[in-house]
């Protein structure tokens, strides 16, 4: 039996390779309940808080478990840090260097078929730019040996021509693809196969459980073990994931490659082209119907005249189907085209023929686009079975899980019924390190004022910190206010605002640029890592309650009604609890940072569930007092001291 006091002590081989090291009691308590779950094959839930180093604290009993491991991650950052950095350290430490593979999804490796298609097509690339950018990608197909469309320097990575020289599920020819033997998809998972500690995502996991695509091999066959990292995200993904969506882009994608298999078949002359033609109208004619606005929309709440023009788009991808399936004998490329119309129309079928029972139907409209959704009302049943059926261990992990001890809201929504659990709280010392700011006589959040209250509470702590601050809101019109409030003064902070560049070159330039205040919405809550000086303070302008009206909260709450459970303490409320945890955990991420977190919503002390907020927290000091605030910033705070 291992001794994992010795494992992760100051003499350790692994405290040797990682600078830093220090010994962690509750790293230490976690990496002996994950080697107890991975030698009984059982289900394992465990709050890992922050700087525990909860990354260790599985990989390290896992290599010495010498079992096959599966690590899904949420996020592509965690992902890419798992395999290039965290393992080959581990490993080398441990002296137990083992075969690992890095599983992307489809659209991350080039696809050969697509970039004979793409070449074909060159005059309808939509510009100049797009045309130099698949020289390049033809110069780099010739060299590359794994075909991840990261080795590629110079193309955005939201270029438009990606999607041109990748595949999806959807447009994978498989086995009758010409290039098959030498598909990087196909050898990316071959490797996976062959490797002990295999990372994917959570969406290629949730494909592996559910799909079983055709012509490839699955991956869980055979694994010990499957460790979900940011495990947080996994209910929401699983919902999303097992729901049925049909989307004009989707159906836009479909037509592109019709009209480019034709071609290079030369099947325009056989009428494919003019049974194109109708979908595009119809798709048009639909999102004329649904009006000018954007956003989410009840399915009952639809226009009159979108029936019509949802009878005109079944029969017109009706027909398209019909004439692809007579041609798909000639070419493996029209085949998949008409495999690929059957299932969007029998989507489209399944989404028009839904009833009440089968879950709720939405409608997401953008400016030029538009999907429709069917979302079940509970997936738990459907991925207990799934898991069940894999004979392993599965062992799911965050720094934010519980509410309290609670993990009630989490497993629910998995299907985990016999499960152990653990919170095991954060090694930092919140009480010196940090101060929750409580200030009083601000709106509630429904009132007018309230962000122009807000910004003018946090105006003398952004001038004590010099900037150095997030400023996260939960809706994009607040985030809007505050930055119209904030441009309009004589402050001379570098604002950065979700929205004006890419997230990953807002955070890099917010640790490099002096005095820089960051104002984010949902994406800036979670996964954002600024240690050291550079981060100060974290202002939240309201609780994160997700809006009444989404179509995902709403599915939940169905369920949570039907199994006869109060629907605001079972489901709305945890999630705001944990999205909270999230918002408040991006200050201190390392023991010496110190700073204090700004709550902008009287809420929290107005109201009697303000408490179970209050509760979940990290334990800072708290404080009504704005010279309290201020003297913390300044670093005049006592180092431990009542609440203030």
């Amino acid at each position: 039996m291992n001794d994992w006091a010795h494992e992760f002590s100051a003499g350790s081989p692994l405290a040797q390779a990682v600078a830093g090291f220090a010994p962690r009691a509750e790293q230490q308590a976690m990496a002996a309940r994950v080697a107890d779950a991975l030698a009984r094959r059982r289900s394992l839930v465990i709050e890992a808080g922050t700087g525990i180093g909860k990354t260790f604290a599985y990989l390290v009993p896992a290599l010495l478990s010498g079992k096959r491991v599966i690590i899904s991650t949420g996020t592509r950052n965690l992902q890419d840090q798992l395999y290039e950095r965290d393992l080959p350290t581990v490993g080398a430490a441990l002296g137990r260097p083992v075969a690992t593979a890095l599983l992307k999804g489809r659209g991350n490796y080039l696809c050969l078929h697509r970039l004979a298609l793409a070449d074909s097509g060159e005059s309808r690339l939509a510009s100049r730019a797009q045309v130099a950018e698949l020289a390049r990608v033809r110069d780099w197909a010739g060299v590359t040996a794994t075909g991840d469309i990261a080795e590629v320097s110079g193309i955005d990575e939201n270029s438009r021509l990606w999607p041109l020289v990748t595949s999806t599920l959807d447009n994978c020819l498989g086995t009758r693809c010409d290039h098959y033997q030498r598909c990087h998809v196909v050898r990316a998972r071959r490797q996976a196969q062959e490797a002990q500690v295999v990372v994917v995502n959570h969406h290629l996991l949730l494909a592996d459980l559910a799909l079983k695509e055709d012509g490839f091999a699955e991956l869980l066959p055979g694994a010990d073990a499957v460790i979900v990292d940011e495990a947080h995200q996994l209910p929401d993904t699983a919902a999303q994931f097992f729901g049925v969506a049909v989307s004009s882009r989707g159906l836009e994608a479909l037509l592109r490659d019709v009209r480019l298999e034709a071609a290079r078949g030369s099947g325009l002359q056989s009428g494919l082209e003019q049974r194109c033609d109708p979908v595009v109208l119809a798709l048009r004619e639909l999102r004329l119907a649904l009006g000018p606005g954007t956003g989410r929309q009840d399915w009952e709440a639809m226009p009159a005249a979108a029936d019509p023009a949802l009878d005109q788009l079944v029969e017109a991808l009706g027909a398209l189907a019909t004439a692809l399936d007579e041609r798909a004998g000639q070419d493996a490329g029209l085949a998949r085209c008409s495999e690929r119309a059957a299932v969007q129309l029998e989507r489209l079928e399944q989404l028009l023929g839904a009833d009440a029972e089968t879950g709720l139907r939405w409608v997401d409209t953008s400016r030029t686009g538009l999907v429709l959704h069917l979302t079940p009302w509970d997936v738990s049943t459907r991925l207990e079975g799934i898991m069940q059926a894999q004979s392993c261990a599965w062992i799911f992990t965050s720094a934010t899980l519980a509410v309290g001890e609670d993990f009630s809201h989490f497993t629910v929504r998995l299907g985990l019924h016999e499960v152990d659990s653990c919170v095991l709280a954060s090694p930092f010392d919140y009480p010196r390190q940090g101060l929750i700011y409580l200030p009083e006589g601000l709106p509630l959040p429904n009132e007018a004022g309230h962000t122009a209250a807000l910004v003018a509470a946090a105006r003398p702590l952004l001038a004590a910190a010099g900037g150095r601050a997030f400023l996260l809101f939960t809706s994009h019109r607040a985030l809007e206010e505050a930055h119209g409030l904030l441009a309009a003064s004589d402050d001379d902070y570098t604002l950065l605002v979700q929205g004006t560049a890419p997230r990953r070159e807002l955070i890099e330039r917010f640790r490099n640029e002096p005095r820089a205040v960051l104002l984010g919405a949902a994406s800036f809550w979670e996964g954002v890592d600024v240690r050291g000086d550079a981060l100060k303070l974290v202002v939240i302008d309201r609780l994160p309650f997700a809006s009444p009206g989404d179509p995902m909260l709403r599915a939940r709450l169905e369920a949570a009604r039907r199994e006869g459970r109060d629907g605001f303490r079972s489901v709305q409320l945890p999630q705001a609890v944990i999205a909270l945890k999230q918002g408040v955990g991006r200050l201190i991420r390392d023991p010496a940072d110190r700073g204090v977190v700004m709550l902008g919503d009287p809420r929290l002390t107005g109201r009697g569930y303000g408490r179970v907020f209050l509760h979940a927290l990290p334990p800072f000091r708290r404080s009504r007092r704005e010279e309290v605030a201020l003297a913390m910033l300044a670093d005049e705070a006592p180092a431990t001291g009542p609440q203030a």
